[in-house]
């Protein structure tokens, strides 16, 4: 479980599904009784103390939604889901498809992407101009290698997981090729270091696990 401030007050705590009913027994414990509300996107939990917990849906829309909500969630969120993965950072990509946590298949690569050049003149733009070529190269091998990994999986695809450097990724939006899997994009998207091969064997972790907005009482 990991925690961190959110905007607009209280804080975000990410809980693995397995751990999410022992998390609300003990949300209860340190809150006391607790009333549930909730739709198919949310459900919201208000403790006796006025501390509020509002619990995101993973993979959005949850059905039926309505009570029990905490025993619906908790099993939606356990629920076996088929994912793809596409990780980008410049001169780096990873492409896999999850059934579970268990990885299926994947393709990882990487492309030499120049650091920048301190130097100026000509000498300068001629190692901007063969810098912008190398990413654009390497952003048509991340591509390429997504396309060839997920589209044979797509009709059996929950959702594609994003992820890496979000100025990479928004990149390769406007690129025609990729635009089947973004029609499957689902939230969060997945800040990691380079995508190699162990760091997308990890992203079930942050991919499966619930959102959780935690407003303690004043």
């Amino acid at each position: 479980m990991s925690a961190r401030p959110a905007r607009g007050g209280g804080r975000w705590v990410t809980v693995p599904p397995e751990r999410l009913h022992p998390w609300i027994d003990g949300f209860a414990g340190r809150h006391g009784p607790f009333s549930a509300t909730g739709d198919e996107r949310a459900v919201r939990l208000v403790a006796a103390d006025g501390a509020v917990a509002e619990l995101h849906v993973p993979f959005p829309p949850m059905t039926p939604p309505g009570p029990p909500h905490v025993t619906r969630l908790v099993a939606h969120a356990r629920a076996e889901r088929r994912v793809g993965v596409f990780l980008v950072r410049l001169g780096g990509y990873a492409a896999g498809v999850f059934q579970g946590g268990a990885l299926v298949t994947s393709k990882v690569g990487a492309r030499l992407v120049q650091g920048r050049a301190a130097a100026g003149g000509w000498s300068q733009q001629r190692f901007a101009r063969r810098r912008r070529n190398q990413a654009a190269q390497a952003y048509d091998d991340a591509v390429e290698t997504a396309v060839r990994v997920l589209t044979p999986h797509l009709g059996l695809l929950d959702g594609v997981m994003l992820g890496g450097d979000r100025r990479a990724v928004d990149a390769l939006r406007p690129d025609r090729r990729v635009a089947p899997l973004l029609a499957l994009e689902r939230e969060p998207f997945l800040v990691v270091p380079d995508p190699r091969l162990a760091v997308l064997r990890d992203t079930p972790a942050l991919f499966r696990a619930v959102r959780i907005r935690v407003v303690d009482p004043a």
